[in-house]
């Protein structure tokens, strides 16, 4: 029943994400004054309606690639019979100021990123858990020419602080087809500010236009996982020395590349010593290890030292967590334009747009991965929605919007023809993102 997870985990994204964004687009139509007609999330055959005591009608529909929110249309008042026209409001889109149309155009985006503030908000206040960023790097590659060495953790990029290897492969993307340099601040774990490093890798058009770019490797980096996080008071590793920080390098003269191996060399030998390699801040140790021994539930014997991965937990309280929230928010909006801008203009390769299958693929990884990740998934994916939605294109919000600010500069709407010809290009160019991003996924399948 696994493979189930990522239809489910796509049904309640999207579910939740289109939810939001009519709901937003509902609050600011029913402000309005307009007669809101129907809410459906969903398009496609409807599975359940309900009706309200205002006369709209609520749709859940079979597919739930999409949602809207349909509202009186003058024609449809006119087609009401005269004994049905009672307690029917006559207010319809087309009689609300242009100024009205715009504030329920932007209704839709602004719950989006709304959606993001509260989640990154509750994130920060619960607390997350990342990965510290420490790097291996590569003898030939752009970081070991810049003076970066393995066992260094990546503390900022272009002076923007990173905590994760999450930060960083984000603060890495923001410059995909840039020319110039990338600024890399590191410093030995636990390391104080005063020996941090910065290292200037020099870019050409770094990644421009290429499919699945690998932007660790090509600067010559890639995640270690071999470093200690905390260790035991009088444990088996405090007792040999082992510090918070120590990379291991190799157990017995056999080298240690991630910390599985690590795990099962210490669980092989338990009450046998073990000569661990480390490196502390750059230099080599050579320490003796005799893990202990522990009884697992089974009646199996393995060996344990007392340590745990490097890992770093962020938490705020009150109104840290709030300012936190708004501050993800804004960063990955920039990011998302940013991307969008580049892409456009060919810097980054269009095969980054993704469908509904890789969105349900990874929808479907972080949802496995716990509740944490997934709702950090969702604040991530409902901030491009609202960035696409506020594109100018027909069809789309910002496409509305910039029908509404033309007919302002008018000072009357647009012709019919016009208004006709804009929804058609805008159902082309829209249809085409679409059957864009539907080959990008099948294209990664195969």
């Amino acid at each position: 029943m696994e493979f189930l997870q990522y239809p489910l985990a796509l049904l309640v994204t999207l579910g939740v994400l289109v939810t939001i964004h009519e709901f937003g687009h509902f609050v600011i139509a029913r402000w309005s004054g307009v007669r809101v007609m129907r809410f459906s999330v969903g398009v496609g055959k409807p599975l359940f309606t309900w009706v309200d005591s205002h006369g709209t009608e609520f749709v859940l529909a079979i597919f739930p690639l999409g949602g809207y929110v349909r509202m009186l249309d003058e024609r449809e008042w006119e087609a009401f019979p005269e004994d049905e026209r009672a307690g029917v409001t006559k207010n319809s889109y087309q009689t609300l100021s242009p100024y009205w149309r715009i504030a329920i155009a932007l209704g839709g985006p602004l719950a989006n990123f709304i959606l993001a503030i509260a989640v990154y908000w509750m994130l920060a206040a619960v607390g997350t858990v990342g990965l510290i960023p420490v790097a291996e790097v590569f003898d030939d590659g752009l970081a070991a020419s810049a003076g970066i060495q393995s066992g260094e953790e990546i503390v900022a990029i272009d002076g923007n602080p990173v905590g994760s290897w999450q930060q960083v492969a984000l603060a890495l993307a923001s410059r995909m087809g840039d020319t110039g340099h990338i600024d890399i601040t590191t410093g030995y774990p636990a390391s104080s500010t005063e020996q941090h490093r910065v290292h200037n890798l020099n870019i050409q058009d770094w990644h421009k236009g290429e499919e699945s770019p690998d932007l660790l490797a090509s600067l010559g980096l890639q995640p270690t996982t071999t470093v200690l996080g905390d260790v035991l008071d009088q444990s088996p590793a405090s007792r040999a020395g082992l510090r918070r920080g120590d990379r291991v390098v190799r157990v017995d003269g056999q080298n240690i590349q991630t910390w599985t191996e690590w795990v099962e060399a210490v669980q092989k030998s338990p009450e046998q010593q073990l000569l661990v390699q480390v490196s502390r801040s750059g230099r080599l140790l050579e320490l003796s290890v005799i893990p202990g021994l522990e009884i697992a539930s089974d009646g199996s014997e393995y060996g344990l030292v007392g340590v745990t991965a490097l890992v770093r937990e962020t938490r705020y309280s009150g109104l840290a967590a709030m300012q936190q929230g708004f501050r993800e928010t804004w960063s990955k909006t920039i990011l998302t334009v940013n991307l969008l801008k580049k892409m456009v203009t060919g810097l980054v390769s269009t095969s980054n747009l993704s469908g509904p299958i890789t969105i349900a693929k990874v929808a479907g990884d972080t949802a496995r991965s716990g509740w944490i990740a997934f709702t950090g998934l969702l604040a991530l994916l409902s901030i491009s929605l609202g960035v696409l939605n506020l594109l100018p294109i027909p069809v789309l919000d910002g496409g509305h919007i910039l029908f509404c600010l033309l007919e302002i500069l008018k000072g009357k709407p647009l012709s019919q023809r016009a208004q006709n010809f804009g929804l058609q290009l805008g159902i082309f160019v829209v249809s085409g993102m679409m059957l864009l991003a539907f080959f990008n996924d099948i294209s990664r399948l195969l």
